[in-house]
């Protein structure tokens, strides 16, 4: 039976009760759930939010928060803004008794009209972010990130055989010797960078040309390289690497392609990672 599907139960069983939940984030960051489910009001269920762990690891202890009536046949729970949630993905469930089994949560409406103009105005350091999405398979799910400090990507030019990128920095001030480093990933000495141009308030910007992300001539793997992106505030200071989590899209990495460029043999094009970082990849190009 899918997730979403009670209509086929068999007959003489009652149909699993599903809940659903409508999300809200709020203008302070609050994280608002509306669960749909009939219970009665003397029931106390409770929402679990579970960080899923990494692959082979074991699930930690996940938050717990109470769920109140809010109506007939539905819940309310509210997540505060602190303490922050670890930086991951969480999968939301309900809590019924004790030793009951948890029931997986399906996403419902999803108002995230507060996250849409990203920029992080106002928003203050550890950076907290927080996105409801639906997962693969049909769930909700909560993706989070949780840093010190913070490089958000904004809009990317491009012009030819390069890139100009805008970007803000959150934590630590611009200062004298900002750089873009460009590391390739499998060769951590392997490094590129080109300086930061202030525009004030914390914003910059710095262009990549990608003819200087080709290997050195003579490499067996010239053809093939990705290029993770940094930034460096000021000489000497430690590197941050720059992402876009300002906004309402958990996973972007399908839904932000951009075009690429063909320098002879390859072709470079950025994208955005699985955890919504920068990178460049430098790939043969393809014939046909």
């Amino acid at each position: 039976m899918s997730v979403d599907d009670n209509a086929h139960a068999p007959v003489g069983r009652a149909p699993v009760v599903k809940p659903r939940a409508d999300a809200t984030v709020e203008e302070d960051g609050r994280f608002v759930l509306r669960v749909r489910l009939p219970l009665p009001d003397s029931a106390r269920p409770r929402l679990l939010l579970q960080l899923r762990p990494k692959k082979g690891q074991s699930e930690e202890t996940g938050r717990v928060v109470a769920l109140e009536p809010a109506g007939p046949d539905e819940w309310r729970a509210v997540l505060e803004t602190a303490p922050a949630l670890a930086e991951g993905r969480w999968d939301a469930y309900v809590l019924g008794a004790p030793g009951e089994e948890r029931t997986p949560l399906l996403p419902g409406l999803r108002d995230l009209r507060t996250l849409v103009s990203g920029g992080g105005d106002g928003r203050s350091t550890p950076l907290a972010v927080r996105i409801p999405y639906a997962t693969k398979d049909g769930r909700l799910a909560v993706r989070t990130w949780l840093r010190a400090s913070h490089a958000e990507a904004g809009r990317i030019v491009f012009s030819g055989r390069s890139m100009t990128v805008r970007a803000r920095l959150f934590g630590p001030r611009l200062g004298e010797g900002a750089a873009a480093l460009l590391y390739r990933r499998g060769r951590e000495a392997a490094v590129r960078q080109t300086p930061l141009r202030a525009e004030g308030d914390q914003a910059f910007t710095f262009t990549v040309d990608y003819p200087d992300l080709l290997a050195e001539p003579g490499a067996t793997d010239a053809a093939a390289a990705i290029w993770d992106v940094y930034v460096r505030p000021a000489a000497g200071a430690p590197r941050i690497r720059l992402a876009r989590l300002l906004d309402d899209v958990a996973d972007r990495k399908a839904v932000f392609v951009y075009p690429a460029a063909t320098l002879g043999g390859v072709t470079a094009r950025p994208y955005y990672t699985v955890d919504n970082d920068l990178s460049v990849e430098v790939a043969p190009t393809a014939t046909g």
